[in-house]
């Protein structure tokens, strides 16, 4: 079995199964149709899949001229699981999120396998590439892959490689990242390389899928564990009356022993916010306390609050309350130039303006409609933005610095500018820094 899919991989013979067709699983449908292999995609959403079968795409950074090119490739698009046992390799990529007592949520993870198991055959692969805790693969998909009598390093293979795609960097592709890569057996482990070795430049094998579980988790709580010392050090020098901007751009002159961070509203994205939890949790099962990565979970929660304690402060020395005033949010996206909604800290500052009374308005060039989203309700587009619109509100708060705006403009035209990103490097009368 595993010469007949190591066969299949290296001559691009093997039909790709793609499970999960988000900001992970679209661009790297598009590098696998890129090479020659033909791909079938599973989304449980049937307008995603309609509008993929249509050419069209609904992510900003992956233009529709991508998704026709690899629909005249073979690409197709569907949401009928039984048609899993067509593909040779099966890529999972579906969200992992918390709960609402920041526990792991693995119900994508184990619905989407539930939903390929009465489906798969002899001489496939299985890849997990959903974030998760160290043990999820061994410890819930192996159990159900087995289930259909097959023998995983022998019938079927298994392997854990996590994804590592940053939606908009222009620097990265998914060809030019590295893929860590774990599997269950050595069998598993050499299907998993070759799965990957034809359309990523370096895969980067690891013992097992624990450590590969366990090396995505260390990517991201090194992000955040740092984001939120630089936000406790912005709150201190915010109090010291020292720009912590400043700060950083001299630090960053050191060349050894120093990496910059940058302060924040708040962290956002599928990963960085989540990810940490996922060991925290695990870590209780072995009697460990993860004191480090909870109290920086604690200050970067807590970053929206200290925007808004900033806005009611400035707006307060202006002789206005929160209550009844307008605030615009520049950007609600997650991070700068993407569309990326994904636990965004502006909505959460939106929220809280307005459970305080305010009259929130938006503009982000990259979101001109607030989408639906599971936790968040807002019924907002984007505000054009003019100098006749900005002086309308009181308080502008940039959230997300796009460099879509023009943020002289902004400044000239605003009552109050209340800049969460350090935008604004010297001293105006109506910016203040949050």
């Amino acid at each position: 079995m595993k010469k007949e899919l190591l066969d299949k991989l290296t001559s691009k013979d093997a039909v790709i199964g793609i499970v999960g067709l988000g900001y992970v699983g679209l661009p790297l449908m598009l590098r696998y149709n890129e090479v020659g292999f033909r791909v079938l995609g599973f989304d449980i959403d049937q307008t995603k899949v309609e509008a993929l079968m249509q050419g069209q795409s609904y992510i900003e950074h992956i233009p529709a001229a991508a998704i026709a090119n690899a629909r005249a490739g073979g690409f197709e698009a569907t949401a009928d699981f039984a048609r899993a046992s067509e593909a040779d390799a099966l890529i999972i990529c579906v969200p992992t999120p918390l709960n609402k007592y920041r526990e792991p949520d693995l119900s994508f993870v184990l619905d989407t396998t539930d939903s390929l198991v009465p489906h798969l055959r002899r001489g496939q692969i299985v890849s997990l590439e959903s974030t998760t805790y160290p043990g999820t693969t061994d410890e819930e998909l192996l159990p159900r892959i087995q289930s259909r009598g097959m023998k995983v390093g022998e019938d079927i293979f298994l392997v854990y490689s996590p994804e590592r795609e940053d939606p908009g960097n222009p620097d990265f592709t998914t060809r030019t990242i590295p893929k860590v890569c774990g599997g269950i057996t050595e069998a598993c482990q050499e299907a998993g390389l070759a799965l990957y070795g034809g359309v990523i430049d370096r895969v980067v094998p690891v013992s097992s899928t624990r450590a590969a579980e366990m090396t995505k988790l260390l990517e991201n709580i090194h992000r955040a564990v740092n984001i939120g010392l630089v936000n406790e050090m912005k709150i201190v020098a915010d109090k010291m009356g020292i720009d912590i901007h400043e700060v950083i751009r001299a630090a960053a002159t050191k060349p050894f022993g120093f990496v910059p961070y940058h302060p924040g509203p708040g962290l956002g994205g599928h990963c960085i916010p989540i990810d940490p939890f996922y060991l925290t949790w695990k870590a209780r099962e072995y009697g460990l306390h993860t004191r480090f990565i909870e109290l920086a979970g604690e200050v970067n929660s807590a970053m929206p609050d200290w925007v808004v304690s900033k806005i009611a402060n400035a707006l307060n020395e202006r002789k206005k309350s929160i209550n009844g005033s307008r605030v615009l949010v520049l950007g609600i996206a997650y991070k700068k130039n993407v569309d990326d909604m994904r636990e965004s800290p502006s909505v959460h500052i939106m929220e809280r303006l307005r459970a305080l009374g305010a009259d929130v308005a938006y503009s982000d060039p990259h979101v001109p409609q607030f989408p639906k989203m599971r936790e968040h309700h807002f019924d907002l587009a984007s505000i054009a933005l003019t100098p006749e619109s900005i002086a309308q509100y009181d308080c502008v708060v940039l959230a997300t610095d796009h460099d879509r705006f023009d943020y002289a403009s902004i400044q000239a035209s605003a009552q109050l500018v209340v800049d969460s990103r350090g935008k604004y490097l010297s001293i105006l009368p109506n910016v203040v820094k949050a």
